[in-house]
């Protein structure tokens, strides 16, 4: 797991000292970790999950369901404005991609077939977070 960072690195060279080389690939290259590789996937405990990079609170335990599709899925965010969407065509799709709003860090895509009462599918690299329970 990476230290939380205290300021938000300026260039790539100090991401890498701050960031593991998964985290970096997923947070700066927008990468995507193998299905069901997660240790995230099987946290049940009460707290928040937080960006790995800068330490933002990204999501609530209360939030997170298990969707079966490998990757940890919340169906709302912790607070307003902690992340950002935007428009991803990578890949010969169309996607939302969602990025912590503290660092610009890629966590994964949004979807519109999650429970209610959003409807929404936060489908989230584990490596792009840390949980910190509250137990």
């Amino acid at each position: 797991m990476s230290e939380q960072a205290s300021e938000i690195p300026e260039n790539d060279e100090e991401w890498r000292e701050i960031l593991t080389d998964e985290e970096y690939r997923i947070l700066r290259e927008a990468g995507t970790e193998p299905r069901f590789s997660s240790e995230l996937l099987d946290v049940k405990g009460e707290g928040v999950f937080t960006c790995a990079g800068c330490g933002a609170e990204l999501f609530d335990s209360d939030e997170k369901f298990d969707s079966e599709t490998g990757w940890p899925s919340f169906w709302d965010i912790y607070e307003e404005g902690n992340v950002e969407t935007r428009l991803d065509e990578s890949h010969g799709m169309r996607r939302t991609e969602v990025v912590c709003a503290t660092c610009d860090g890629h966590l994964g895509h949004v979807f519109d077939d999650g429970p209610e009462p959003t409807g929404k599918r936060y489908c989230i690299n584990g490596a792009a977070l840390e949980f910190e329970s509250e137990e």
